[in-house]
């Protein structure tokens, strides 16, 4: 399998998942501006939707969307546990990357448009505070989401909410979630995909991503 991903972009949290299963997959770097990949192919013919992650499957398929593919990945290393089990555990785990998919991922979109203008900023940030607040809840007196076992969805979690070191949003009213990122980014399937990303300041509360992600 290989994995088309952008540096710091949302593909990383399907790059975690990979590390955190154990599998062992290729990854080509997307230039998202000039629709490249890091071989030289056109990688609007690749994927048509013209973002990243993109899986390509041993078969040739390609699989997109983050929310699909990390489960898609957990579900070839079981052992990892990366999805809680059963069918309820498996919902749960849907129903939270829908959460941050539409709720704090998307929420972020805007403030890297410098075109957007600042009344919509101010909204943008109000909102993502309001849902961080159920985040901050939900992670109180665990070390994730799901408890102590670390899932698919903490991988989408911890990749979104670093953004906000780029952006330099104070996030320090979450106490919890500060202490979420800092504990996700020492796990050293982390710190190899960040590595492998050529991310810096690895250990960073806020997960490392100093630059801008794109893409998403």
């Amino acid at each position: 399998m290989k994995l088309y991903f952008s540096p710091g972009a949302c593909s990383l949290a399907s790059h975690i998942v990979a590390r955190e299963a154990g599998l062992d997959i290729a990854l080509e770097k997307v230039d998202l501006r000039a629709k490249k990949t890091e071989s030289g192919q056109d990688f609007s013919a690749i994927n048509p939707k013209g973002y990243v992650p993109a899986l390509e499957l041993d078969g040739g398929e390609l699989l997109t969307e983050g929310t699909a593919i990390m489960p898609f990945l957990a579900g070839h290393a079981p052992a990892a546990k990366l999805v809680p089990e059963g069918p309820l555990g498996q919902a749960r785990a849907q129903e939270m990357l829908g959460y941050i998919n539409s709720e704090i991922h998307k929420s972020y979109s805007p403030l890297f448009n410098p075109q957007t203008p600042p009344e919509v900023r101010e909204e943008r940030i109000a909102y993502l505070r309001r849902r961080y607040s159920l985040i901050e809840q939900t992670l109180a007196g665990k070390s994730f989401l799901f408890g102590e076992q670390f899932s698919i969805a903490d991988a989408y979690l911890f990749t979104v909410t670093s953004w906000a070191n780029f952006l330099k949003l104070d996030l320090s009213e979450f106490p919890n979630l500060m202490a979420f990122q800092g504990r996700v980014a020492a796990r050293p399937g982390v710190q190899a995909a960040l590595a492998a990303e050529g991310l810096v300041n690895l250990p960073s509360v806020n997960g490392g991503a100093s630059q801008k992600p794109h893409g998403c």
